[in-house]
């Protein structure tokens, strides 16, 4: 009875994997979500499943290398087993993987179109840190910031704004940040209930809270400094309103912002760039930390009109790229110098993101203002620092906004989050960025859940690299967030 029991499970196992006979070739695309078709992919990526949306009564899907190996599922929803796929992408490395789809349609077989996608050489990056919540424009609902094992596909909570719940006031966590994609050195900022800024160095923590008499806010967009334990910051008195009739809804504007510098061992806080007829924000780093850059709306006709003015005239506000030379000894910044000019093409240019071989600035280019995330013309582009050259990159963006963006700590891979799917919820992609310094189609980030019940009302937001995980637990993080916040001090 054993035997024929076994016989039996291992039949039933050959035919679910088998690919049928008597398939006719119909030439019809296969439709499938999301969208792998024709792209590059890490080969250190978990299984990307997808859904086959084509009409069909049964399906069955098989994967093959190029060089070896292959993979047959049956179902429309394609769920590849770990172990197989991690060989095949392995073994095809700098190769292509071939995908055929079989429908089966009122009794017959069809074979589908064909496609294929690229295994890079190089890997990308085992982990990813993000803020996945629901969108809510005037309370904080529940949601987390969570760690993806972009290897495995295990997702994690880091922590979550339940953790100390007031019915009365709300909290808010976000703009977590590493230092050199190691999670050693880390931030994240906590609003209202028990705010401050937490910075975890090694094992030991501090909540600080960076507001002093001399600045007009804590700090909120954070750039950790490769090699010191500095952090800059953009001071800003951010805002939101909404449009009636406007299709992209919703407006962040930055009345007032300036950039801080905040020496940890020292617990100060010194000015960077405070012009008052210019909005200063979003600092980066570049990988030697000899250069900070940053935007920088530098419009004296609109910085001098009274805040609710500048509510009227937001699609006039347009940023800049600029730096600033960094002495790490002295901790002295330069000069300030233009990078790139885009208030003279009457667009503005946001989130300076510098590749760690020092080569490429990443930045986002839209219409106006400064929270591109809400603005669907918002397009990835990149500068060639050594050439001076700037370009859209095409093979990324899409008609809808694509923005925050990070480099891989190998300059291999881009993260960024879109709204191409269905221009309402961000989701989180990934574009290989070849030696020759283009992007490739990018595909999103493997879903664990192909129903798409937690993908339909959540946004991911904050994508950052890192090499390894974060150390603390949510309790643990929950244990340092109860901490008094520390008064930093003005210099």
């Amino acid at each position: 009875m054993r035997n024929k029991i076994l016989f039996l499970s291992l039949s039933l196992l050959f035919f679910a994997c088998s690919v049928p006979e008597g398939v006719r070739e119909s030439g019809e695309e296969a439709i499938i979500f999301p969208d792998y078709k024709g792209v590059v992919i890490p080969p250190n990526i978990s299984p990307l499943d997808f859904k086959i949306l084509n009409d069909g009564e049964r399906y069955v899907t098989t994967i093959s290398g190029e060089n070896a190996g292959t993979i047959t599922v049956r179902g429309r929803d394609v769920k590849l087993p770990s172990k197989e796929w991690k060989a095949l992408v392995e073994a095809n490395k700098g190769s292509d993987i071939v995908y055929t789809v079989n429908v089966k349609r009122k009794g017959e077989w069809l074979k589908l179109a064909q496609f294929k996608g690229t295994v890079a050489e190089d890997p990308i990056d085992d982990y990813m840190v993000y803020r996945l919540l629901a969108p809510s424009y005037e309370f904080y609902t529940a949601f987390s910031i969570r760690q993806r094992n972009l290897s495995t596909g295990e997702d994690r909570e880091v922590y979550n704004n339940r953790m100390h719940y007031n019915p009365k006031e709300q909290q808010c966590m976000n703009c977590h940040q590493f230092q050199n994609y190691r999670t050693e050195n880390w931030q994240m900022h906590v609003r209202q209930v028990l705010g401050g800024t937490l910075i975890v160095t090694g094992d030991e923590s501090r909540k600080v809270n960076l507001k002093t008499d001399s600045t007009m806010s804590a700090g909120v967009y954070p750039a950790w400094h490769p090699t010191e334990k500095l952090i800059a910051y953009s001071v800003n008195r951010t805002r939101q309103f909404f449009h009636e009739k406007n299709i992209q809804k919703l407006e962040v504007q930055d009345p007032l912002s300036d950039l801080i510098l905040y020496d940890i061992d020292k617990n100060e806080v010194s000015k960077v760039a405070a012009n008052p007829l210019a909005f200063e924000t979003f600092p980066a780093w570049s990988p030697d930390g000899k250069t900070l850059y940053y935007s920088s709306a530098r419009q004296p006709e609109i910085a001098t009109l009274p805040s609710d003015s500048i509510a009227i005239c937001f699609d006039q506000i347009r940023y800049d790229l600029m730096r600033k030379s960094f002495d790490p000894s002295t901790k002295s910044f330069g000069p300030e110098e233009l990078v790139y000019d885009a208030k003279s093409q009457d667009l503005s240019a946001m989130e300076a993101r510098i590749s760690p071989d020092g080569r490429f600035l990443l930045f986002s280019l839209g219409g106006y203002g400064t929270f591109h995330i809400w603005h669907r013309d918002s397009d990835l582009w990149v500068m060639d620092l050594e050439s001076g050259e700037s370009r859209s990159l095409t093979e990324a963006n899409s008609n809808d906004a694509d923005s925050f963006h990070n480099w891989s700590s190998n300059g291999r891979w881009i993260v960024f989050t879109s709204r191409r799917d269905d221009g309402l919820f961000s989701r989180v992609y990934f574009s290989y960025f070849d030696r020759e310094g283009n992007a490739h189609k990018p595909f999103m980030l493997p879903m664990n859940d192909l129903s798409g019940h937690k993908d339909e009302v959540y946004s991911y937001n904050v994508p950052e690299f890192c090499v390894e995980p974060i150390r603390q637990s949510v309790k643990d993080l929950s244990r340092m967030i109860e901490q008094d916040a520390k008064q930093a001090e003005f210099k």
